[in-house]
C-alpha cells in the first residue's frame, strides 16, 4: 500500500541532494519512502495524509540510551542541585535494585521509557546493559533490550561493582560476561573515566568485544580530559559518548577519523557540569551526534527535542545543524545507512511538528511539537 504524505510545510531531509524542501510531498510505500518532491508533482497513491503546513524531519535516532534498570536516584539529583558534585560510583546504587528486581519488573520500566522515546519523536535508539555487573544480570539486560531494539550494547565495563577485585573483575568482563552476552550485543562499549576504568582496563574490554564481532563504543572523557577519545580513534570505534572535556590532540584525533563525537547535553543539565563546546567540534570537521543518554543517575530524560533545544543554546549549535546531528548523524554513530535521512528507498521513519519549521524545537523549548511519528511506513503516534 502507498501513502502520499502532502501539506508538509518544510522538510529537512538531511539528505545533501535534496537539502530542504517546502511545500513538499513524501510517497510511503510499505515500509520505505518511494518519492519525494514537490507537492505539486505528486503521483497518486492509495491514501492521502495532508498534514496542513506542518515540518517533517527524519525520525530521531538516539545512539546513547541506558533503560534496563531499576530503583530510584532522586534523592542523588536533589544533592547535585544542593550542591554536590557528580561522580561515576551513583551506577551501584542502581546495580543493586537492578539485580533485585525480577524480569517482568525491568521489562515494564524498559517499556515505559521506550515508549517515551518514541512520543518524542525517537524512531530508532540504542540501549546499554551496564546495571548488572554480573554475568546473569548483564545477560538478562540485553535479553529484555534485544526484544525492542537491534542496537543493544554490552556496557559490563560500567563500574567495578563491590565485592570483586578490579583486576578480576576486568578479566571477568572481558571473558566469561562477555561471552554469555555477546550473543545478545551489536556492541562492546566501556566507561572510561576517571571512578571507572582506565585507558587499558577499557582497552582490554573493548578489544577482546571486537574479537567477538561486536562493534566497539566508548564512554569518553565526561569527567576529565582523559585518554577514552583517543583510545575510541585508536580502536575506529563507532562513536566517543559524552567528549564534555576535550584537548586540542583529542579534537584533532576525532577530525581525523570516522569516530562520531555523541554528545548528551541532557546530562550536563542534570549534573550541572560545563557543556562541551559543539562549536568547537563541527568547525575541526568532526561528526557531531546528539542523543539523549536516558539513565537513571546523570540524565533520567527521554526527550531528544530538549536535547536539542540545549545543543543550540548551549553548545552552539545551529537548529539545523542540531537537527542533523539528532537524525543523520546520530545514524551514522550507529553505522545505519537506512535511518536518519529522508530519500527514495530509505525506511519510512519520520516525525511531523505542529509547527511550520524544525527551528521551532529550540525557538519553543519544553513545548510537546511532536505532532505524529511515523516508524517504518506505520503511523505509531
Amino acid at each position: 500500500m502507498t501513502v502520499l504524505v502532502t501539506g508538509i510545510g518544510e522538510m529537512a531531509t538531511q539528505d545533501d541532494e535534496l537539502g530542504e524542501l517546502s511545500d513538499a510531498a513524501m510517497i510511503v510505500d510499505g515500509s520505505a519512502i518511494g518519492w519525494i518532491g514537490s507537492r505539486r508533482d505528486a503521483p497518486a497513491a492509495d491514501e492521502r495524509v495532508d498534514l496542513g503546513g506542518r515540518a517533517v524531519v527524519p525520525g530521531f535516532v538516539d545512539s546513547h540510551a541506558h533503560l534496563v534498570f531499576a530503583g530510584d536516584r532522586t534523592a542523588e539529583f536533589a544533592a547535585r542541585m544542593a550542591g554536590s558534585t557528580y561522580a561515576a560510583g551513583g551506577i551501584r546504587t542502581t546495580v543493586a535494585a537492578t539485580r533485585a528486581a525480577s524480569d517482568d519488573q525491568l521489562r515494564s520500566n524498559l517499556e515505559r521509557l521506550a515508549g517515551e522515546l518514541l512520543s518524542a519523536g525517537v524512531t530508532t535508539f540504542e540501549c546499554k546493559s551496564g546495571y548488572g555487573l554480573d554475568v546473569d544480570t548483564e545477560q538478562r539486560s540485553l535479553r529484555l533490550a534485544g526484544a525492542l531494539t537491534t542496537e543493544s550494547t554490552f556496557l559490563g565495563a560500567h563500574v567495578v561493582p563491590e565485592g570483586i577485585e578490579r583486576d578480576a573483575y576486568v578479566e571477568l568482563v572481558s571473558g566469561a560476561m562477555l561471552d554469555a552476552c555477546a550473543p545478545y550485543a551489536r556492541w562492546v562499549d566501556a566507561f572510561c573515566e576517571r571512578g571507572a576504568f582506565d585507558v587499558d582496563e577499557a582497552r582490554t574490554v573493548l578489544v577482546a568485544g571486537l574479537a567477538r564481532g561486536l562493534g566497539a563504543r566508548v564512554h569518553a572523557n565526561q569527567l576529565t580530559e582523559g585518554g577514552g577519545v583517543r583510545l575510541a580513534v585508536e580502536l575506529g570505534a563507532a562513536s566517543a559518548d559524552h567528549c564534555t572535556h576535550l584537548s586540542d590532540g583529542d579534537v584533532d584525533a576525532l577530525s581525523g577519523s570516522a569516530t562520531v563525537a555523541t554528545l548528551l547535553p541532557l546530562a550536563e543539565f542534570s549534573t550541572r557540569s560545563p557543556y562541551p563546546d559543539g562549536r568547537r567540534l563541527l568547525d575541526a570537521g568532526v561528526q557531531v551526534a546528539l542523543a539523549t543518554d536516558c539513565n537513571p543517575g546523570s540524565a533520567y530524560s527521554t526527550s531528544m527535542p530538549l536535547a536539542i533545544a540545549l545543543a543550540v543554546r548551549e553548545m552552539h549549535l545551529t537548529p539545523a545543524e542540531a537537527v542533523r546531528a539528532a537524525t543523520a548523524t546520530g545514524a551514522r554513530a550507529l553505522q545505519r545507512a537506512d535511518i536518519g535521512i529522508l530519500a527514495v528507498g530509505r525506511r519510512a521513519d519520520f516525525v511531523v511538528l505542529d509547527a511550520p519549521s524544525y527551528v521551532h524545537l529550540a525557538y519553543r523549548p519544553g513545548v510537546p511539537l511532536v505532532s505524529q511519528v511515523w516508524r517504518a511506513g506505520v503511523r505509531a503516534v
